[in-house]
This record gives C-alpha cells, sequence and structure tokens, in this order.
C-alpha cells in the first residue's frame, strides 16, 4: 500500500506511535534494567528496519538514468547505511551499562583502613612539551596534594626548560628529561618508566589537575587481578569553543559529556572500556606482560595500549567521577588539532596486528574498537548540508519515487526513534541540533585528515594541543567561516530561486516543501557553525569559579570589613559587602582572609554598588598553593540536568541576540620574570628525584579554614576591634 493513499489518522500513525513510545512511555521506564534497554533497542530498530526496506526497494533499486544520476543515489544511500551501521554499533553498547561509584566507596574505606605502608606504591606522571607556567603550576601542586601517602611526583619534561626544573625543585616534584623527543608522549612515558620503580603509575596530562582522593577512589579497583587500566572521565573547568562562542555556557553541557557519561560506561560493560591517556592508572605488572612499554605504533598510544592487555586478559575499568579537572580545547585551532590527532589515531590501529582487526578480540570488542564513528560523523554531516543544495542547482535527486506522504510515514519516524532511544539511553547529554552542529564544524577538517590518514597511515607528526596563552591566541577560524557563509548562501539563493517558477530548476513541485523545510533547518546549523568558528572575547586569563563564603577584609588603614564571596579565581574575586559598609575605593589597597588559604595581599579593580572586584597580588608562594588546592582539588562541577528542548530553545534565542564577535587576538597573561620561552636545557636524561614535602598542605588549609578571632559567622559587616557589628545580608 503506497502511503499518499492513505487517510490522515493512518499516515500520521506511526510518527505518533514512536512519540508515545520513546517520548512519553520509555522514560518511564529504568534505564538500568536489562530488559528496559533491551526493549528500547528492539523498538528503535524495528523501525529503522522497516524504514530500510521502503529506502532500499522504493527510493534506490528502481533508479535508472545516466551514471552520475544513479551513481549520486547510491552513494547517498552508502553514507546513510554507514551512519546507521555506527548508530547501530552505539545502540549495541548502550545495552549494557555500569555504575561503579558504590564499588569505588567500598574500595576507599578499605584503602583508608590500612597501614600507610600497605598501600601500593605509586609513580604520578605529568608528561608534558611546551604547556606554560600557568597550567603547569595547578597540575603539578594539585598532584603533590593527592591524599595518598605512598606516591612520587614526577614531571616529564620534553620541552626541557629550566624554569620548570626550577619549579619543580621549588615544589618537591620529581624532573625528568630525555635525550631526544623520539615517540613523543609515549616515548616520554616509556622513558620514565625506565627511571622510576612504582608498583602503579598514573598519567595526568599537563592542564588535568587530580582531586585530592583520586587514588583513594582508583587504587581499589586493582584488587581484581584482570584490571590493568582505571580510567576517569575528561571532565572541565572553562567553556569548550561551542560554548564559548555561542554563549552557551550556563545551558549546554561540554561537547565531550555524552562520550564520557553515557558512552564510555556502557562500554565498561563489556569490559571495552578504554585508557584516554590522561586520568588514569595502570598496573606496572600488566604492562610488562606487554614488553614494559606503552605502544608506538599509533600517535594515539592510549587507546591501543587498551587493545594491547585486553590480548593479555586484562581489561580497563572505568569509574564515571570527575576525580581530575582541566582544560577543554580553549579555542577551535585547540580543538582541531585535539581532534585531529584522535581522528588520525584510531585510524591509524586499523593498519596494526594490535588493532581491532587483528588476532585475539572477539566480535564485540572489534564493533566497540573500530573507528567508524571517525568517518561516518563527517561524512553523513557534510552530506546533510549538500545534498539540497545540489539537487536544488542541478536537479539532481538523492531519491526517486519519495512523496511528501512517505516522507511522514517512513522517514520521520525512524528519525524520531533513533534520536529519542539515545536521549533514553544518555539523558542530559544527547542534544541533536548541537550534536548536528558540532558534527559539521568537525566535518570541514576531521573528515580530510580521515580520508588522508585511510590512504597514507603512517608518517604523521604528534602535535600537542596548545593550551593557556598559546591557544587564547587564536583568531577566527577562516577555514570554517568561509566555507560555511558559501554553503548557507547556496542554500538560501537556492530555495529564492525554485520558489520562482520561471527560475525552478526542481522539476517536482510537490518536492519542494521539504527541500525548503531541509534547506531552513540546514541555514540554521550553518549559522551557528559560522558563529562557532568567531572566536569569542576571553576577558579573563583565569577562570572563576562559583563559592559562596564569608571572607575578611582588611584596608590600608587598618579597617575591618567582612563580605561574602561570589566567585574566585587565582587572579581575584567578586565579594558582596554588607549594607551601611562605606566600599572601598578602586584601586585602593587591601588585605583579604580566604578560608582554608590564609591572607593574601589584593587591590579593588572596580566597584559597582556594594559588589566589588578585588585583584589579588598573590607571587608564588604557600598562599598560591593552598588557593590552587582550595579551587582546583575538589571538583566544583555543576551538575547536568539540562534537557534537549531547553538547549535547542536557548540556541534558538541566541539567533536574534548574539553579536557576532570581531575577529581578534587575545593576548595572554603574564609570566613569571623566571620563565624564557628559548632557554632550553642540554638534550640528555636528567633525573631529579622528589623530595619529601616540608608543608603539610592538608594541615596547613585545616588550620586556616576559620578566620580570625574577630570574624564571627554567619553574619557580615563592620568588624570593630573584637566585636563584630553583624549586618544582615539583604
Amino acid at each position: 500500500m503506497q502511503a499518499m493513499t492513505l487517510p490522515l489518522s493512518q499516515l500520521f500513525a506511526p510518527m505518533l506511535g514512536i512519540f508515545a513510545a520513546m517520548y512519553l512511555l520509555a522514560p518511564t521506564f529504568p534505564v538500568a534494567r536489562p530488559w528496559a534497554r533491551l526493549a528500547v533497542f528492539v523498538v528503535v530498530w524495528l523501525v529503522v528496519a522497516r524504514y530500510l526496506e521502503w529506502r532500499i526497494f522504493t527510493t534506490v533499486l528502481p533508479a535508472s538514468g545516466t551514471w552520475y544520476q544513479v551513481g549520486w543515489i547510491w552513494f547517498c544511500l552508502f553514507v546513510e547505511l554507514l551512519t546507521f551501521t555506527d548508530q547501530f554499533i552505539l545502540y549495541l553498547t548502550f545495552l549494557r551499562r555500569t555504575d561503579r561509584r558504590s564499588e569505588a566507596d567500598q574500595h576507599e574505606r578499605r584503602l583508608r583502613s590500612l597501614p600507610d605502608d600497605e598501600l601500593p606504591s605509586v609513580d604520578v606522571f605529568i608528561p608534558t612539551y611546551d604547556e606554560p607556567f600557568e597550567v603547569l603550576e595547578k597540575t603539578i601542586t594539585g598532584a603533590l596534594c593527592l591524599d595518598y601517602p605512598n606516591l612520587q611526583v614526577w614531571v616529564l619534561d620534553d620541552g626541557r626548560r629550566p624554569w620548570l626544573r626550577a619549579l619543580c625543585t621549588q615544589k618537591g616534584a620529581g624532573y625528568l628529561t630525555r635525550a631526544d623527543n623520539l615517540n613523543a608522549k609515549a616515548g616520554n612515558i616509556n622513558h620514565a618508566l625506565t627511571k622510576t620503580s612504582g608498583e602503579f603509575f598514573a598519567i595526568f596530562d599537563a592542564d588535568f589537575v587530580p582531586q585530592r582522593n583520586f587514588l583513594m577512589r582508583t587504587m581499589g579497583f586493582f584488587a581484581d587481578p584482570k584490571v590493568g587500566i582505571v580510567q576517569i572521565p575528561h571532565a572541565f573547568y572553562n567553556e569548550d569553543p561551542m560554548q564559548a562562542n555561542l554563549g552557551l555556557h550556563r545551558g549546554l553541557p561540554d561537547e565531550q559529556r555524552f562520550f564520557f557519561d553515557s558512552i564510555m560506561p556502557a562500554r565498561d560493560g563489556w569490559d571495552g572500556a578504554f585508557c584516554c591517556g590522561s586520568n588514569s592508572v595502570t598496573r606496572r605488572a600488566a604492562l610488562r606482560a606487554v614488553g614494559d612499554a606503552l605502544p608506538t605504533q599509533s600517535i594515539t598510544e592510549d587507546i591501543l595500549l587498551t587493545l594491547v592487555l585486553l590480548r593479555k586478559g586484562y581489561v580497563t575499568r572505568y569509574l564515571c567521577e570527575p576525580l581530575a579537572i582541566g582544560l577543554a580545547p580553549e579555542s577551535l585551532d585547540a580543538f582541531f588539532v585535539q581532534r585531529q590527532r584522535w581522528a588520525r589515531g584510531a585510524i591509524q590501529t586499523l593498519y596494526l596486528a594490535a588493532g581491532p582487526l587483528g588476532p585475539g578480540l572477539g566480535l564485540m570488542h572489534r564493533l566497540l574498537f573500530f573507528p567508524t564513528h571517525w568517518l561516518s560523523l563527517g561524512l553523513r554531516a557534510l552530506m546533510v548540508v549538500v545534498v539540497p543544495i545540489v539537487f536544488m542547482w542541478t536537479g539532481l535527486a538523492p531519491v526517486v519515487d519519495v512523496t511528501p506522504e512517505s516522507v511522514f510515514y517512513y522517514l520521520f519516524p525512524a528519525i524520531l526513534a533513533l534520536n529519542g532511544g539515545i536521549s533514553w539511553f544518555a539523558p542530559h547529554v544527547h542534544f541533536p541540533l548541537a550534536a548536528q552542529v558540532s558534527a559539521t564544524i568537525q566535518s570541514f577538517k576531521i573528515l580530510p585528515t580521515v580520508l588522508g590518514t585511510l590512504v597514507k597511515p603512517a608518517g604523521h607528526a604528534f602535535k600537542v594541543t596548545p593550551k593557556g596563552a598559546a591557544a587564547r591566541r587564536a583568531t577566527y577560524a577562516a577555514e570554517i567561516f568561509w566555507p560555511s557563509a558559501v554553503l548557507m548562501a547556496l542554500t538560501v539563493v537556492g530555495v529564492v530561486l525554485n520558489t520562482i517558477p520561471e527560475w525552478r530548476i526542481i522539476d517536482h513541485p510537490a518536492a519542494l516543501p521539504m527541500v525548503a523545510f531541509w534547506s531552513v533547518v540546514n541555514i540554521v546549523v550553518l549559522f551557528f557553525v559560522c558563529m562557532t568558528s568567531l572566536q569569542a572575547r576571553m576577558g579573563r586569563t583565569e577562570e572563576r569559579f562559583d563559592i559562596d563564603e564569608t571572607i575578611l577584609i582588611q584596608t590600608g588603614t587598618g579597617e575591618q570589613l567582612s563580605g561574602r564571596v561570589s566567585n574566585i579565581s587565582l587572579s581575584g574575586a567578586g565579594v558582596l559587602l554588607g549594607s551601611g559598609i562605606d566600599c572601598p575605593r578602586a584601586g585602593e589597597p587591601l588585605r583579604v582572609h580566604i578560608m582554608q588559604v590564609g591572607w593574601v595581599d589584593a587591590v579593588i579593580a572596580q566597584q559597582r554598588g556594594r559588589l566589588i572586584g578585588v585583584q589579588f597580588k598573590l607571587p608564588q608562594s604557600l598562599e598560591r598553593d593552598l588557593l590552587i588546592r582550595k579551587l582546583f582539588t575538589v571538583a566544583r562541577l555543576k551538575r547536568n540536568g539540562v534537557i534537549a528542548c531547553s538547549v535547542n530553545r536557548a540556541m534558538l534565542k541566541n539567533i536574534w541576540s548574539m553579536a557576532a564577535p570581531l575577529p581578534h587576538i587575545v593576548a595572554g597573561g603574564a609570566k613569571p620574570a623566571s620563565v624564557s620561552p628559548t632557554e632550553r636545557l642540554p638534550a640528555e636524561s636528567m633525573v631529579i628525584r622528589p623530595q619529601p614535602r616540608t608543608d603539610d598542605f592538608a594541615h596547613l588549609a585545616g588550620a586556616r579554614s576559620l578566620h580570625p578571632t574577630s570574624f564571627t559567622e554567619p553574619g557580615f559587616g563592620r568588624v570593630a576591634g573584637t566585636v563584630l557589628e553583624a549586618v544582615a545580608p539583604s
């Protein structure tokens, strides 16, 4: 029966049925139950199978005409089938799921009950090449704050920088260099393994700060002898390019949440989680079973290490807790350096015996590690934009025998089912409009990288993701902005041309409403792509954290005031003073007492009513280390509870409200005087062993956790002598 002959009630019945099943009924199912996951899986793929039967036998096989007309139709089907293959693997992955937080609780209690000398030894590696002082300072200090007694912190400096050696010596961290930079990060870590002897080693990229309880939450999993690696998600304290450039940091989770919060726990259920380089702990005994070194055949040594260990019976466990926080790419340039490296490394594994096509793996593990995503993502996103343009400008159709009624009857139910299923499996992290924008952006640069690596898998240099001031200097991404603008213009003009009968290129008037709707969606997506490619202005070099606690202020005249901190960073804070207080003037010097830190010199940078902006004068000191400990070693991340419709609404609202920033270059923050970007140490192996710390951060922070006795909580107001004239907040 042709869909076009059906009455409206039957024509829309599949869409309404799928909407009711996936968006009204399915959310009442417990996602943790295997039967619920299987039920959703079956429903979705029955609907997709129904669509594919129509798609192949009605819109492709009857195709006839010239070779390029038929070839174009088959190529469009190929891209679609590749996308469905990738989606099917994703849905298979979602059939299992783990939540190991309660298991980590048990392990932590057990480890904390043991004497210090019974805890296994851990070497903490911080590999670095060219990251700046402001990035490394936080990571090194955070690693030294780990509340695990049997560890040594090592900075692996492939940049051989004298200022970093001095910083490590000052803080008591170990410092390692080597004679060459062979095999980049993997080679750096392999060299460190020859100089250290811990039973386990943890790896933190130069921009990831571990939380104090990182090792206490992860080391217990190694009680299971088959666990070779424990991996923790990558969580970020700054905005990624899409959040920053679209002004959606409060309404859109970072781009990696879908992977780390939903896909990795599902992979863990299949023993298919993998090492992501940073935020991981590895068993040295497991590494010895595969040559006592990280594999170097791929530039993504982490995922290859997981595959090598998997063949020896060792699995990677995944604990979905933000136990380390780092920097998301701070510009699109940095984003693409990172993603091109990941994509190239994943494709390289296809050519290796240790990769997913090599011997010794089961079918599910081959599917989990087969890098279809990197190819299908870019192809699908690009074709979604290009197909209607080709149709409107040349009349070359991607299908045959399609009517608007058949689209409602077959295509829309499949789209609703696929998106509804993913939203059910991955609540609060999957947003179709944002995902389409991200995929389209990546198609411009990731797809050429994938295709190039398929042709030439070897011989590609390892590029370090720019961090700190180096990333913030990036200007707008012209290679994305202008192609997107051209595609948007072609779409708009194509729609206008085909609405004028004398100029119409599309031979089928019934197809015009469908193409117009498709084009409008693409115009919206391309508009967001253009906006994302414009680098947002970054007014601060340090990220600020929302916090609500009292602060004590001493003016230059000795008068003491109290207020409440609303946000704070390493460089300053926003403080709300009590009513009835004479606010200090801009430029006036102060001393502020911050809980868990102590007294810090500061100056009034700005003042708006009772809200003052305080700029810290905080050189290298114990107080600076304690402030890093306070801000970065306890995750201050907001819980994500947004839903897709709210994200879509916020993005669409921004079309009318956002002002396009002009392309510009953002200057980085000032470096300490001791930092020389050109000075290098000799190209040789240098080992400076960690030194026992004389400062007990935890003890000092505890001793400074309260304000001086002249300060009384929770009121805030003017302090006179030892008596606080409390003023209730207004």
